[in-house]
């Protein structure tokens, strides 16, 4: 058990070769899996990780170490490690743990451990069926039901003791439709930070079909023309370009060193005045939202562009330190396994003024893309390529024919720019963004946008 006594003993030890700061992570999580294929049940994967991170900061020097070892002696030797690779003085730090509660936006309704896997194969089974439904060109659907229970105690020198609980489930269904030997395939996956009261408000019967349609869409779809084009993108996941493109580089892990297109450009213009753009934590129920972060900060609604003007950045600790700035409660980590850097929550285009039905009546001759895939991007540059997983050709005004194999290719800064119309319909698309402190879950989001110009590549 890791009561407050053992907890100040090994932060002790961590500081004893001369550190300023240490802090202990500690973090039991289990998760539960179903994947099904064509309705039936393949596979149900329980998953248990435990264990505990110690870092420690010399000035601008940091070391980590984790260990699964929750015996004293176990942690004090993790510690121990800690503190050798950045000192080999001594020292001590006078504090006292003490208790903080932040409270928790998330209350859960229906614990998903609590609920049997057959009931929860019944909700998977349910989109599955839908989507397998949908069209006879449906040649299989995958699905997948997941939920975490995250539960972590944070432990510093500076006194603080705090623990949270997250909770999340997701639904993910792919549907593959399949003519004359040619497959395509359609994607929907929603999340919720909830409990199984998730489907209260998103139908698996409605997610499954709309797998079922984006594949059978795309598999009458030609290719895509390319070129530079006047592009319209559609609200959800279309946030991934912002997410990607600019999001990473407004974050300290590149601001601080500066490896980011941003560094030092607090209260300048860098995006149209028509964009703004948020990240917040403390959103209720949304897949990206924290209560803390994973150094123990309150989270936080930090407006990063504000009618253009660049307003803040993403800060962790040991980045702040860098930066000579405070803490945004942007630190997050995939376990405990990683040290944390600063990383988005919830990030989105916030609404403009924009009459969605305008912004497609003033495109003469471009393309609208409704559903977003993966893609990459260099933070140093802001330099990006995205896949369209489900595009339309736009002519006088008019959405046309179902084009595939399209993509975007351009540059945040330029794009930031050339955004010159933002809609009114908000929503977000949620995924797993990976970085130096591994697969976080994150909420991307706007509503629709033009982009005047962007570069957009064919087949």
């Amino acid at each position: 058990m890791l009561t407050r006594e053992l907890l100040g003993e090994v932060l002790q030890k961590a500081v004893s070769t001369g550190a300023d700061f240490a802090e202990i992570f500690a973090e039991h999580t289990k998760s539960n899996a179903i994947t099904m294929i064509d309705g039936k049940v393949e596979t149900i994967t329980d998953n248990y990780l435990s264990g505990v991170g110690v870092r420690v900061y010399k000035d601008l020097k940091s070391a980590y170490a984790s260990t699964t070892d929750l015996s004293r002696e176990g942690l004090l030797r993790c510690a121990e490690n800690a503190a050798y690779a950045v000192a080999n003085g001594t020292g001590r730090l006078d504090f006292r743990l003490t208790e903080r509660l932040f409270g928790d936006v998330h209350p859960i309704k229906v614990v998903p451990a609590t609920v049997p896997n057959a009931v929860k194969a019944e909700i998977l089974r349910t989109g599955s069926n839908a989507a397998k439904a949908y069209h006879e060109s449906i040649s299989q659907v995958q699905g997948t039901l997941l939920d975490i229970d995250h539960n972590i105690l944070i432990a510093n020198t500076e006194g603080l003791y705090t623990e949270d609980r997250q909770i999340r489930t997701r639904l993910m269904i792919n549907a593959v439709a399949s003519k004359d030997g040619e497959n395509q395939s359609g994607v929907q996956s929603p999340g919720r930070r909830m409990g199984l009261e998730m489907f209260d408000e998103i139908d698996p019967a409605a997610v499954g079909r709309e797998a079922a349609r984006q594949a059978v869409t795309m598999l009458s779809a030609g290719y895509c023309p390319a070129g530079k084009m006047t592009v319209a993108i559609e609200n959800g996941f279309g946030g991934v370009i912002f997410h990607e493109a600019c999001g990473h580089s407004l974050e300290a892990t590149s601001v601080a060193l500066g490896k980011s297109q941003f560094t030092g450009k607090l209260g300048q213009q860098i995006a149209n005045p028509k964009v703004t753009a948020i990240d917040d934590g403390t959103i209720p129920g949304a897949w990206g939202s924290i209560n803390i972060d994973d150094e123990g900060n309150p989270s936080r609604r930090n407006v990063l562009i504000e009618n253009g003007i660049l307003k803040g950045y993403l800060i962790d600790r040991l980045n702040g330190r860098r930066m000579g700035m405070e803490p945004t409660g942007s630190a997050r980590r995939q376990s405990y396994l990683f040290e944390p850097t600063s990383r988005m929550t919830n990030t989105f285009i916030a609404n403009g003024t924009d009459d969605n039905a305008e912004i497609i009546k003033s495109i003469e001759n471009g393309l609208y893309c409704r559903q977003m895939g993966g893609g990459s991007v260099n933070p140093v540059t802001g330099e990006f390529n995205f896949a369209v997983t489900e595009g339309y050709l736009v002519r006088n005004g008019q959405i046309c024919e179902p084009v595939r194999g399209a993509s975007l290719i351009g540059k945040g800064s330029e794009i930031l720019m050339n955004i010159d119309m933002v809609g009114q319909n908000l929503d977000c698309g949620q995924g797993m963004c990976g970085s130096l402190s591994g697969s976080i879950p994150t909420n991307v989001g706007q509503p629709l946008i033009r982009v005047s110009s962007i570069t957009v590549g064919g087949r």
